[in-house]
């Protein structure tokens, strides 16, 4: 079914929802919006049967220091990639902030099945802010039908009422697009075209839940469908070795689709990307940086600094999904949440050699006064291994929260005293948490410029 039409039966139907015996309880979103806008789509077979709704863009800064995130979803949550990556990017990029992070991923779970389970497995930690990431599996893996629509409609409204209610600040995610049928489901029918036109169905009912509750959105599925169609080609996959932006299994991203995931939720936490600048006038001799960066000398063209705030660090092959670096390609992750910008200005006209930590580049002098990207140019570089002691012991916090949400709170114990067994995990948990605390520590890196041609 074409998605136009598929949009309208489900207009039509929220429509008659918002009638109360009194007359109408709310406008419709077709009502209050008026003719639907749409995405621009590339000019590509692949998108004729798609006709997203325009996404809203992100806002200002949605986070305040100290606060608590809670990550809530599915089994994407639960495989704890872009949760990790969410919550690594917040401890060191912008530690001023203070954000604490809790993910709440459970396999298999839809929007009625958090709901049930919120109060309890994550109410209980009182979180400031929540990002929902929910519809992959409210789509049952077939072909849309406006009841179902409707019913997602229905619980995922539920659900950022009840944080609404709480004073949570909620970002709603949409779900990310399929790259095969799901080989696990027994009830799936339809084409896999079928699927992601249900999938984008979704994604722009998230759009309309978002907008009728006045919290954020982040647009999952668009952006990945892009990739899916696109980046086998620019990464030159091959049958030996296929780029899948979906995953292998076509659900489940690998770690290039869930850099995308971050990507989305962050910007739509309203985080600007300014890691930091540095400004080096050879001329002068003079050098600075912005806040969380210090300069603690320069001469003769070599500057080392001083630095409590870092970039995101993101290595691997280009061309393997299952690498960040590559996934930071298929959205403008750098330009938009990593600038750590070295400047250089007093230059001659010619080449530069550029020397960060162990690794060289060459850059001309036009380059360097516009600035260049420093984490995009030098993946290996001094903050990898401060960078890699903070990640890991995310990851270890992350799968601990697993262990303590699934198995120890839904136990015989939690169900004759929860709140001795919330006791004793948490102890357990505040030691991983520690743990992070103490790998974030300021690193000391130089970069040396010198002029190598005219």
């Amino acid at each position: 079914m074409n998605l136009r039409i598929v949009l309208s039966l489900f207009a039509g139907l929220a429509l008659v929802g918002n009638l109360s015996a009194d007359g109408p309880a709310t406008a419709s979103p077709a009502a209050t919006f008026g003719p639907y806008e749409y995405e621009t789509k590339p000019d590509h077979e692949a998108f004729r049967a798609f006709n997203p709704r325009l996404a809203p863009a992100p806002g200002p800064l949605l986070l305040r220091e100290g606060d608590r995130l809670a990550i809530c979803g599915d089994s994407i949550t639960e495989q704890k990639m872009y949760s990790r990556i969410i919550e690594t990017y917040l401890t060191v990029c912008v530690p001023q902030l203070n954000i604490t992070v809790r993910q709440y991923g459970w396999s298999g779970e839809k929007t009625d099945g958090f709901l049930h389970r919120m109060d309890r497995d994550c109410l209980t930690f009182h979180p400031t802010i929540a990002t929902l990431s929910y519809g992959m599996n409210d789509s049952r893996y077939r072909p849309f039908d406006a009841t179902n629509g409707r019913w997602y409609d229905d619980h995922y409204t539920a659900i950022v009422q009840k944080f609404k209610e709480q004073g949570v600040r909620v970002v709603v995610g949409s779900p990310g697009c399929a790259g095969k049928i799901a080989g696990w489901v027994k009830t799936r029918a339809g084409t896999l075209d079928q699927h992601n036109i249900h999938l984008c169905a979704l994604r722009d009912i998230a759009i309309d839940v978002a907008r009728r509750e006045e919290v954020r959105f982040a647009d999952i599925f668009w952006p990945m469908y892009q990739a899916q169609v696109f980046a086998p080609q620019q990464h030159h996959a091959t049958p030996e070795k296929p780029y899948e932006v979906a995953g292998r299994d076509g659900i489940h991203p690998g770690w290039a689709g869930h850099v995308l995931m971050a990507w989305a939720y962050l910007r739509a936490m309203g985080l600007d990307g300014a890691i930091g600048d540095i400004v080096v006038d050879l001329q002068s001799g003079k050098a600075m940086a912005s806040e969380g960066h210090e300069v603690q000398s320069f001469g003769d063209g070599k500057l080392t600094l001083v630095s409590s705030r870092y970039p995101f660090c993101a290595r691997g092959d280009l061309d393997d999904d299952q690498s960040i670096r590559s996934g930071t390609t298929l959205v403008p992750f750098a330009e938009d949440l990593n600038r750590f910008v070295l400047r250089v200005e007093g230059t001659q006209p010619g080449a530069y050699r550029v020397r960060w930590g162990e690794t060289e580049r060459e850059f001309s002098s036009a380059a360097l006064a516009e600035g260049i990207l420093l984490p995009r140019e030098f993946p290996e570089n001094p903050f990898c291994p401060a960078f890699d002691q903070v990640d890991a012991a995310v990851a270890a916090k992350q799968a601990f929260e697993t262990v303590q949400v699934k198995k120890a709170f839904h136990s015989r114990e939690a169900r004759d005293d929860f709140a001795n067994v919330v006791a004793e995990t948490e102890a357990q948990r505040a030691l991983r948490a520690a743990a992070i605390d103490r790998a974030m520590v300021p690193v000391t890196h130089t970069i040396e410029i010198t002029r190598i041609s005219p």
